[in-house]
C-alpha cells in the first residue's frame, strides 16, 4: 500500500513529457526522475525492513538500499554530470536490458495479478489510490504555489506526482516479502485509473501554475 501511494511509473512520465515539452519536457522529466527515484526507493526499503521483514537491523537496511538496483541506477546521473560515462562496450548491453526491463517487468505482473487478491484487499487499493492520485497531486499543487513554482516545471512536477505505481513495485513487493498479489492488483487499477487523473492534473497545473 504504502509503494502504490508513493512510487511512479517514470517510463509514462518521460512519454508524457516528451509529448508535452519537446526536448525541454525531456530535461525536466530528467531530473525528477534523478531525484524521486532514490528518495521513493529509499522510503519503500525501510517500510519494507519494518514492516515485512520483521526485526529490521541497520545492517539489513544498509544491504537492501546499497543493493537496490533503481538506487544503483541512479548514479548513472552522477557519471553524466562528471562526464565520466560508462566503460566502453557497455553502453550497448545496459541500453538493451534496460529496453527489456519495463516489457519483462509488466509481464510479471500481469502473469501475477489475481482478482480475488485484489478483493480481498480493496480497501489497501482505494487507499494507496487515493494517495497516489488526490493527495500527492493537492500537495504538489499547494507547495508549488506556496514556492512560486510555474510554468513548465510546475507541470512537470504535477505530472510526476500523478503517475501510476511502476512494474518495479511488484518485483520488490516479491523480493522484500511484501504481498506481491496486492500489488499487482493495484498497479493494474492505477494504471487504468491514470487515463482520467493525469490529464486532470496537468489541467489544474495549466490552470493555476501557469
Amino acid at each position: 500500500m504504502f509503494q502504490g501511494g508513493i512510487r511512479f511509473n517514470n517510463y509514462v512520465g518521460l512519454t508524457v513529457a516528451a509529448g508535452l515539452l519537446g526536448a525541454p519536457g525531456i530535461a525536466l522529466a530528467a531530473v525528477a526522475n534523478a531525484v524521486i527515484v532514490p528518495v521513493a526507493n529509499l522510503f519503500c526499503i525501510v517500510v519494507f525492513a519494518r514492516y515485512a521483514g520483521g526485526q529490521a537491523s541497520l545492517s539489513g537496511i544498509a544491504r537492501s538500499i546499497a543493493t537496490n538496483p533503481l538506487i544503483v541506477a541512479s548514479a548513472g546521473a552522477v557519471l553524466q554530470a562528471t562526464g565520466i560515462g560508462l566503460p566502453p562496450g557497455l553502453e550497448g548491453m545496459i541500453r538493451a536490458l534496460g529496453a527489456a526491463s519495463l516489457p519483462i517487468g509488466l509481464l510479471c505482473v500481469g502473469a501475477a495479478f489475481d482478482l480475488f487478491a485484489v478483493r480481498r484487499g480493496l480497501r489497501e487499493t482505494l487507499v494507496a489510490s487515493a494517495m497516489k492520485f488526490v493527495a500527492l497531486p493537492v500537495a504538489t499543487l499547494a507547495t508549488s504555489l506556496a514556492l512560486g513554482l510555474s510554468g513548465d516545471a510546475a507541470l512537470i512536477a504535477m505530472l510526476f506526482q500523478s503517475l501510476p505505481t511502476a512494474s518495479s513495485a511488484y518485483i520488490l513487493a516479491r523480493h522484500l516479502g511484501g504481498n506481491a498479489p496486492l500489488m499487482a492488483g493495484i498497479i493494474a487499477l492505477q494504471t487504468v485509473v491514470a487515463a482520467l487523473a493525469i490529464p486532470l492534473a496537468l489541467l489544474a497545473a495549466m490552470r493555476w501554475l501557469s
